[in-house]
């Protein structure tokens, strides 16, 4: 690890340096929610709320996060979420990402909306991902992207289902959010206080959607991610797509996107393995609970036929640990690795890693436990966590 890495000690000190090395409207798109940005703020304030138990005199000893998700082992209950225009963070983002993923021992998603393709990811790492899938109207590309991802290798299938149509965001709509930034007079100043994401940017062709252009029907060049979305995301999305998807793809389903124990009981049957309590960020349905306050009244609702995992407003291994003692049997990070991304590439993510890791294994010593199967409510304050 290099001296300035070493020097960096929370995920909160790689969000200050990608906010000076990345374009304004890339880093605004990262780091931001819909609307007021109310439900955005509240997936990091109410983890804030819940407070730990401190034990002392316990065997501390031994200590493991290695766990599985939806029957993947891996080293701590976490894997990196399906984020859109991670390649604009920097150079080449997807495939750094994937990379750090793989030798940390945790998984990696590509969103369909990446800028890397997924055989670009593919061919980069030459182990198994996962790959987040979006409706569209065009059944036809969607049965082609699953093909594409049968044929790399991909070894779950993440289905996004809060995204029918997308929410307002306004910091995007100000800054004329497209990939590759629009040669505007605003842009090419802000792109001149740039110079290491331009010149990183330089070197590699992938400067737009890979998974889309040179794949849909009619598109050599999609410049606005907006246009794109409302003419193809399917508003008529329903259980009955989720079940011919399922057998599409063939193997591991997971459902992104569920935030009500209604939902949650819908997702437990359709035998898919795994959901993920999400609010998307907050960038979809501003005023929607947060994602933590959400976590115990779906684990409890979907029942023991498939896993819980959650996402949104983690920044620490303390959140991981605290989604785990709320019944979460995973964890994915988004902001938070790209954070990472957009100050150092593929060191920056690992750093991220590293620096969730650690937090998690002193806190979960801290509260007298071991290892994951020994953490629920119990390391809990009662009266600070939702029930």
């Amino acid at each position: 690890m290099s001296q300035n890495l070493s020097k960096i000690t929370t995920v909160e000190d790689l969000r200050i340096i990608a906010r000076r090395r990345v374009p304004r409207m890339f880093y605004d798109y990262a780091d931001s929610g819909a609307w007021t940005e109310g439900t955005y703020r509240a997936n990091e304030a109410d983890f804030q709320k819940i407070k730990l138990r401190q034990r002392v005199a316990v065997d501390m000893d031994g200590r493991s996060l290695a766990t599985t998700m939806a029957g993947q082992h891996v080293a701590m209950p976490v894997a990196l979420a399906p984020t859109g225009l991670t390649g604009m963070q920097h150079a080449d983002g997807e495939m750094l990402a994937a990379k750090a993923a793989s030798d940390f021992g945790v998984p990696f998603t590509l969103s369909t909306m990446s800028i890397c393709s997924i055989e670009d990811v593919a061919r980069f790492t030459q182990k198994p991902f996962w790959f987040q899938l979006y409706v569209m109207r065009d059944r036809e590309f969607i049965e082609n992207l699953i093909d594409r991802a049968k044929a790399a290798n991909c070894s779950a299938l993440v289905l996004t289902l809060d995204l029918q149509i997308m929410g307002q965001r306004h910091k995007d709509i100000k800054n004329g959010l497209s990939a590759p930034p629009k040669p505007t007079l605003a842009n090419l100043i802000n792109l001149a206080t740039k110079p290491r994401w331009c010149m990183s940017m330089l070197g590699t062709p992938r400067r737009t959607f890979g998974n889309i252009v040179g794949h849909a029907k009619s598109v050599t060049d999609l410049s606005s991610l907006s246009s794109w979305t409302a003419e193809q995301f399917d508003p008529r999305l329903s259980w009955d797509d989720v079940e011919w998807i399922k057998k599409r793809w063939g193997g591991k389903l997971i459902l992104k996107g569920i935030l009500d124990a209604e939902d949650a009981r819908m997702a437990a049957q359709t035998g898919a393995d795994a959901l993920i309590v999400s609010n998307h960020g907050g960038r979809q349905l501003d005023g929607a609970l947060s994602s933590i306050s959400m976590l115990p009244a779906i684990v409890e609702a979907a029942g023991s036929n498939i896993e819980v995992w959650m996402d949104g407003g983690i920044r620490s291994g303390q959140d991981v640990l605290k989604a785990v003692a709320l019944g979460a049997r995973g964890t994915m990070i988004g902001r938070a690795f790209l954070y990472g991304l957009g100050a150092y590439g593929q060191d920056g993510v690992r750093r991220v890693l590293e620096i969730l890791y650690k937090e998690m294994d002193v806190t979960m010593a801290l509260c007298g436990r071991k290892n994951l199967s020994q953490v629920d409510r119990g390391i809990l304050v009662p009266g600070t966590y939702p029930e």
